[in-house]
């Protein structure tokens, strides 16, 4: 069966409607000098059978990470995930993630929803969460906008310890309106936002703060201190966390005194999945709610006193005036934030503790061996959080060069994203990573050294 089962006909009758004679024409404004002028470079079809064969040929040429020994990270973290998660999203009743406008036969989808909400909340220490969004970049956008709405002011200012992903996104929205977007540094010596920096930025004009809880470096950022910062000037602080798991031994923003908390939820129980899916959670106090990004799900009674839940608010463009709307998100990641649900109902308050235990106590055994060789230095004494940086004095691309070839993936080169960075490398390790793992990477790094 062909994928587009139009008929010579049904195409003839279509240009007809539209008045033209040819499909070249609904083109002709696309000049020719950009136009390929072959037929696409396609290998002829195939049957199913033969399709499945030249997959499986595909598939085996694949490196796995239970092949490769991975330390990457910078957003997107191998953990464990439990085989019960996927079999519980994979019933069918989940299949289809769509909003739940109807209450009367949503029930489900919305009581999984406000579970989702309200663990969230528990570990942000925030008064409300929403119905989950794209991913921690765009979550960190629409906390720009929600901020500049509650304080009806445009400048914020963000860390240059912001995931840089994160920041381009920030810039990507907020390149259309009058939102004026100004970077901190970060501590030459800690590696955390620059306090003093930060202060003498801070006035009365000032939306935001915005900083990541680790940030990118993996540096776990005082966030009570510039949320103080912040408020004496007005503005709201902006915590962005890109490794969730964090919040399992870390003090929640809410208690340190974020206004808003967002981030990435991948690590919840959802895979790598070469970037997504993912899921972006958003949480803030009551105070703000009405500028919240998204949707709220609710619990009520209905009229024979039982428990029920509904949408509770819903302040998007297909709702109001869309001028009014305080976002243009229209749907949620139900499916990716059930998982994220599942995987923290079977973790829990212990199991969660317990996972970023391990990622902590690697991390740290890691950075210690590593920090001790020849030839590398740990550049930032902030303490940190599943990730660190290191400085290379042979460069970070001869450095992870001569790794892969050794069947490691051996971190991130940070060049890319911080210019001045050219011998630095982000690592990660997580409770994946084994002992015998890190001494072999370690092994490794110190032959090259030598």
């Amino acid at each position: 069966m062909r994928y587009i089962p139009h008929t010579a006909e049904d195409v003839r009758r279509m240009l007809q409607t539209v008045g033209v004679d040819s499909v070249d024409e609904l083109f002709v404004e696309i000049p020719d000098s950009v136009r390929l002028q072959r037929p696409l470079n396609l290998d002829d079809s195939l049957s199913e059978s033969e399709l499945l064969v030249a997959l499986q040929e595909l598939a085996q040429r694949n490196a796995t990470v239970s092949q490769t020994a991975s330390f990457l990270g910078a957003g997107a973290y191998n953990h464990f995930i439990p085989a019960v998660i996927d079999h519980l999203v994979s019933r069918s009743e989940f299949y289809t993630a769509y909003t739940p406008y109807q209450p009367e036969i949503s029930q489900g989808t919305l009581q999984a929803i406000f579970e989702y909400q309200t663990m969230i909340c528990q570990l942000t220490g925030m008064d409300a969460a929403n119905a989950s969004m794209y991913d921690g970049a765009s979550a960190c956008a629409e906390g720009v906008l929600m901020a500049c709405r509650a304080t009806r002011r445009r400048r914020v200012l963000l860390s240059r310890g912001l995931h840089p992903e994160y920041r381009s996104t920030v810039q990507t929205y907020c390149r259309y309106l009058d939102v004026e977007l100004e970077e901190i540094p970060v501590d030459a010596a800690t590696g955390r936002t620059d306090l003093k920096a930060l202060g003498a930025a801070l006035d009365q004009d000032c939306a935001a703060v915005v900083s990541g809880y680790p940030n990118f470096f993996g540096i776990i950022e005082d966030i009570g201190s510039q949320a103080k910062l912040a408020h004496e000037h007005g503005a709201r602080l902006v915590a962005a966390v890109q490794e969730p798991i964090a919040l399992g031994l870390l003090k929640s923003p809410g208690e340190l005194g974020a206004d808003i908390v967002l981030g990435e939820g991948q690590s919840f129980g959802l895979p790598l999945s070469f970037g997504g899916p993912y899921l972006g959670f958003f949480a803030a106090r009551q105070k703000d709610i009405r500028t919240l990004p998204g949707r709220l799900v609710g619990e009520t009674l209905d009229l024979e006193g039982r428990r029920g839940f509904v949408l509770t608010l819903a302040t998007r463009e297909q709702h109001i005036r869309r001028e009014r709307a305080t976002s243009n998100i229209c749907s949620n990641q139900g499916l990716c934030a059930l998982m994220a649900t599942i995987y923290l109902s079977l973790m829990g308050k212990t199991g969660l503790r317990e996972v970023a235990q391990h990622n902590f106590s690697k991390t740290q055994y890691a950075k210690e061996r590593i920090g001790a060789l020849q030839g590398f230095k740990i550049p930032f004494s902030g303490p940190t959080f599943n990730e660190f940086v290191v400085k290379a004095e042979e460069g970070s691309a001869a450095v992870l060069s001569r790794l892969e070839q050794q069947g490691m993936l051996g971190g991130i080169a940070l060049e890319c994203f911080y210019p001045e960075f050219d011998q630095h490398l982000l690592v990660c390790v997580t409770e994946q990573n084994s002992r015998g793992q890190i001494d072999a990477l370690v092994d490794a790094l110190a032959g090259g050294a030598s």
